[in-house]
């Protein structure tokens, strides 16, 4: 009886051994696909022809302008006659510029700004392929072509960004300096943002882009206006409070109850837009 009992035992050991290793191999299997679409995840861009690229009732320049490793990127500038800023605009990871043009007249006409709506490479009618170091490459290629255009030195632009724009933005100003910095909805870094989504994996370690919007605000001591929707499902309200309770320089938290991540801003937003723009150095 007791052997029989033994052997048993040792069966079943085996069977549940064969089980984790099972497990395991799965596990490792999901980490790996993951890492393989990281790219598609993190980067589902818009392409030509989706879109309205004719855009006839906005008056905009069409721009083509270059990276610095020679990748032909796309823009619009919506200029204003007497602008009160100019304005350097990073968009989220799922859109593109045409889909930006009721933004970009609202920009112009309600803060009398001029506003300048880039394609990252991969996107829209920009070159290549997406990724980290190529992406805030083209962001330096576009600060410095609106600089030129503007006739403005580079830290006199004002530089905005949603979701990941807002880390994109928040690189140029670490590095060249801003006369403002407006952040919608941005996240403390990529896989902070990314492991709130996969608790399961070690993603921090593991992703390669990474957008540590943490670490840059600190390195930048201009004035920033920060917003974030309490409800926001894909990137957490608290990443906007760390990166609020991180900046250095003069602050603004604007908090929008019950927001998810790509709902409007609220009316009241528009006020409070115009006050912090109002307050830049000139």
């Amino acid at each position: 009886m007791g052997l029989a009992f033994n052997f048993g035992m040792v069966r079943v050991g085996q069977f549940a051994l064969r089980g984790l290793k099972a497990a395991a191999v799965a596990y490792c299997l999901v980490l790996l696909v993951l890492l393989y679409l990281e790219n598609m995840l993190v980067y589902p861009a818009p392409r030509y022809p989706e879109g309205d690229w004719q855009a006839t009732w906005l008056k905009h320049e069409d721009v083509d302008f270059r990276s610095a490793d020679g990748t032909r990127l796309h823009a619009w500038y919506v200029e204003h006659s007497q602008p009160q800023a100019v304005v350097l605009y990073c968009h989220g990871n799922g859109t593109h510029v045409p889909d930006l043009a009721q933004f970009l007249a609202a920009m112009r006409d309600e803060f009398q700004v001029s506003i300048f709506a880039f394609d990252y490479r991969g996107y829209g009618k920009s070159e290549g392929q997406p990724e980290e170091n190529g992406i805030l490459e083209d962001a330096e290629a576009a600060q410095d072509w609106l600089a030129r255009r503007a006739g403005i030195e580079k830290q006199n632009i004002v530089l905005m960004g949603r979701s990941l724009g807002g880390g994109i933005a928040l690189h140029l100003a670490a590095e060249n300096g801003a006369r403002g910095v407006i952040l919608q909805n941005t996240f403390t870094s990529l896989p902070d943002a990314a492991a709130h989504h996969y608790p399961w994996a070690p993603i921090r370690l593991l992703m390669k882009n990474r957008y540590d919007s943490l670490s840059r605000i600190s390195r930048y001591s201009g004035p920033i206006f920060l917003s974030h929707g309490t409800a926001d499902r894909i990137v957490p309200f608290a990443h906007g409070q760390k990166l609020f309770a991180a900046a250095t320089g003069p602050k603004e938290f604007f908090e929008i109850t019950g927001g998810d991540h790509n709902d409007s801003e609220p009316e009241h937003y528009v006020p409070a837009l115009h006050k912090f723009l109002d307050s830049l150095p000139k």
